[in-house]
């Protein structure tokens, strides 16, 4: 439990690091938010997070950090599709579903 929590953390502290530099939601801030959502929606895996805890988790850093509902939506449907992938590399993931 302590490693799940200072995983989700630590990703939302990135997250919200990032986010905070950017007035707007640019194509750099909407890349690194897909980047993050891989890596959370790896870390969770591999914690063995089930796949509705993840979605809940993830999507509140997605919905927290970009502005657009444009990018949110796409951000959203590129988690959905990490989730029901079986990779819980977060390279995989970002190459398959951040580009």
């Amino acid at each position: 439990m302590k490693k799940s929590l200072l995983a989700v953390i630590s990703v939302s502290v990135a997250a919200f690091a990032y986010a905070n530099t950017k007035t707007s939601d640019s194509s750099a801030l909407v890349n690194q938010q897909c980047q993050i959502s891989a890596q959370a929606v790896s870390t969770l895996k591999g914690l063995r997070y089930g796949n509705t805890s993840i979605k809940k988790d993830v999507s509140s850093l997605i919905n927290g950090h970009l502005k657009t509902a444009e990018n949110r939506e796409m951000a959203q449907k590129a988690l959905i599709q990490m989730i029901d992938d079986k990779s819980i590399d977060p390279a995989i993931l970002e190459a398959k579903y951040c580009s």
